[in-house]
């Protein structure tokens, strides 16, 4: 018997991780994590709520108390969201999963904007939708949409937009002009918009301080009842990728579907994680900004030394946390990640684990405490290409 999952291929940045297993002098770059822990606050708030004795069982939607300080750090950022339109997950990614499972199966049309993390193409894939991939291009140095390609893509027969922005892995961005003409062309084809926000903190607008914003979102233009789901997750803002901690935002129309999807998929998130959250929450105002405006400094150490490095091509990510280059005389991604690895000690992720479209990319993620050890790759990788 086959299973939709065996057509699937496996994670090439796996892939190339487990070709530097038990290898401690590998500079590794291919996990979209930072290598900074979570901060202290965040982690003494978790340990309490162990040491209470909060090992129970706890609303599917959530704790009370976190879909309200969910409601007003969302309020703070976009227009207002009631509490009760938002539901907390185990993970942005189990967020995604449960919006899909909600609004996509067998035969359905999803519409997706990429290259972009594979899981996201996936999940629609293994519950038997059909995938339309409507690619970015690259034009004058920088990731752009084809607007009207993808208005052309969207009809009435597309139940699921899918768009992540700012984007993993290219840092591209959507303008308000452009959100605001796709929302207004769903609105006609009667299309659900999923949008994984994840990365909307991580924004480097110029003229922004670092921090004191986010990108464009869906959430500032739509009604509460227009058909969207936008997805957040407590990792990367929040320097929590390993708790698995996220939050959906979808119209009241659907939240009693989501309530039984998440009590079918996982109950609920873990009452400790939660008091995580809620600490990470509390603390925003004052972490946030200075995490960003670190991780600008990575990104404006890591570009311009890519950039020197004779055969690169690397364009500017307005968001997010990675350097989406090629290299001239590079076709198979796979193989020069393993090369990578194996021959220069650096570990980047392979533009083929997002998709065709990205194939002959590498995608390295900045997130670094330690800015000279961005700079010991580049070194690595020039030398590596002057061999």
């Amino acid at each position: 018997m086959r299973f939709v999952i065996d057509q699937l291929p496996g994670s090439k940045i796996r892939e190339v991780a487990n070709a530097g297993l038990g290898r401690d002098d590998v500079l590794a770059f291919w996990f979209g994590e930072s290598d900074e822990p979570t901060p202290l606050f965040i982690r003494e708030a978790a340990v309490k709520s162990l040491q209470d004795g909060e090992t129970f069982y706890a609303h599917n939607l959530g704790l009370p108390e976190l879909r309200e300080a969910l409601s007003g750090y969302v309020s703070g950022l976009h227009k207002p969201v009631a509490a009760s339109r938002i539901a907390v997950t185990s993970s942005g990614v189990n967020a995604l999963m449960l919006a899909m499972q909600a609004l996509a199966g067998p035969g359905d049309e999803v519409v997706a904007v990429v290259p972009v993390w594979p899981n996201l193409t996936a999940q629609p894939a293994i519950l038997g939708a059909t995938v339309k991939r409507v690619p970015l291009q690259v034009r004058d140095g920088a990731w752009c949409l084809d607007l009207p390609g993808l208005l052309a893509a969207i009809t009435p027969a597309t139940n699921v937009l899918l768009v992540n922005a700012p984007n993993n892995p290219t840092g591209w961005t959507l303008a308000r002009a452009e959100q605001e003409t796709i929302l207004a062309h769903c609105r006609r084809t009667g299309t659900w918009i999923i949008a994984d926000e994840v990365y909307e903190r991580v924004y480097f607008a110029p003229g922004n301080a670092p921090g004191s914003n986010c990108a464009p979102s869906f959430l500032d233009i739509a009604e509460p009842d227009d058909r969207l789901v936008v997805a957040h997750s407590f990792s990367k803002s929040f320097l929590m990728t390993g708790w698995r901690l996220g939050w959906l935002v979808v119209p009241a129309v659907l939240m009693p579907a989501l309530g039984k999807l998440i009590e079918f998929n996982t109950s609920c998130a873990p009452v400790f994680i939660q008091r995580a959250g809620l600490a990470a929450l509390a603390g925003a105002a004052d972490f946030v900004p200075g995490l960003v405006s670190r991780l600008k400094n990575c990104r404006d150490t890591l570009l311009p030394a890519l950039a020197a490095v004779p055969g690169v091509t690397v364009a500017v990510p307005e968001g997010g946390m990675y350097a989406f280059f090629r290299i001239a005389g590079h076709t198979d991604s796979l193989a020069l990640a393993k090369r990578l690895v194996v021959e220069a000690g650096l570990g980047l992720a392979p533009g083929a684990a997002f998709g065709d479209e990205a194939e002959g990319w590498l995608r390295w993620c900045f997130a670094s405490n330690d800015p000279m050890r961005l700079a010991q790759g580049v070194e690595r990788l020039a030398k590596f290409l002057r061999l």
